[in-house]
């Protein structure tokens, strides 16, 4: 996993090989895998498509999160932040009942300075690595991660609770992991967003409403170093 000081304006590296890594900076990168695949197209039967590994960094301008207070009834109050503006995002529930729906975006093209995915890449594994800037009111917030499709142009209420496309396992974001990256296997997701030829991978996390569910996570998404990356091992 490639991180520059800052790697939403650097370009990427890309990592291809079947027992040995070989990194090709992005300016050459199409060049050099051409050849490559020139070269291993003659390997015979045993021929074993090369692993290539991607970064891609999620899209600051179509990151965001949503807030919902039921209060005043009955259609309540949203409340939309991007992440452009905010360099952050939440989720979880904070002290006034507010419940907080965070959006990540992450674009397959290489817009975001990135690698890239195409659209028959035989996913090997997907995993999204987040820093987490706080979590507060809680020691343990139970959390679900989903695939979504929203508007790049623009989070709406609408957004806050449309149906998802698929939901991977529930897992939990910890006190302890405040000023450190969590890394959440996103494989099914990836695997479902080319099966369904979208050209990004688009996801919302949420708390899990289990008993006795609490908790406000603050995540960071700024152009730092610290910024949502996923990573794409495909062949």
């Amino acid at each position: 996993m490639f991180r520059s000081a800052d790697h939403r304006r650097l370009p990427h590296d890309l990592v291809i090989g079947k027992d040995t890594e070989m990194h090709v900076a992005k300016g050459v990168g199409a060049l050099a895998i051409g050849i490559l695949f020139v070269l291993w197209s003659g390997c015979g039967e045993d021929y074993e498509a090369p692993l290539i590994i991607v970064d891609i960094m999620s899209d600051q301008f179509a990151d965001g999160d949503i807030g919902y207070n039921p209060s005043p009834p009955p259609e309540g109050t949203y409340t939309i932040s991007q992440a452009d503006v905010t360099s952050n995002l939440f989720f979880g529930i904070d002290s006034d009942g507010t419940e907080y729906r965070a959006f990540l975006d992450f674009p397959f093209d290489g817009s975001t300075g990135g690698g890239v995915v195409p659209p028959d890449a035989a996913i090997v594994s997907a995993d999204i690595e987040v820093f987490v800037r706080s979590v507060e009111f809680s020691s343990v917030v139970p959390t679900l991660m989903e695939l979504v499709a929203f508007p790049t142009t623009g989070l709406t209420p609408m957004d806050f609770d449309s149906l998802p496309i698929l939901a991977r396992p529930p897992f939990h974001v910890y006190r302890s992991d405040i000023n450190r990256f969590i890394v959440i296997d996103v494989t099914s997701l990836m695997v479902e967003a080319l099966n369904r030829a979208l050209r990004e991978l688009q996801v919302r996390l949420l708390l899990d409403f289990v008993p006795d569910a609490a908790g406000l996570v603050e995540l960071d998404d700024s152009v730092s170093s610290s910024a949502p990356l996923l990573t794409v091992r495909y062949r």
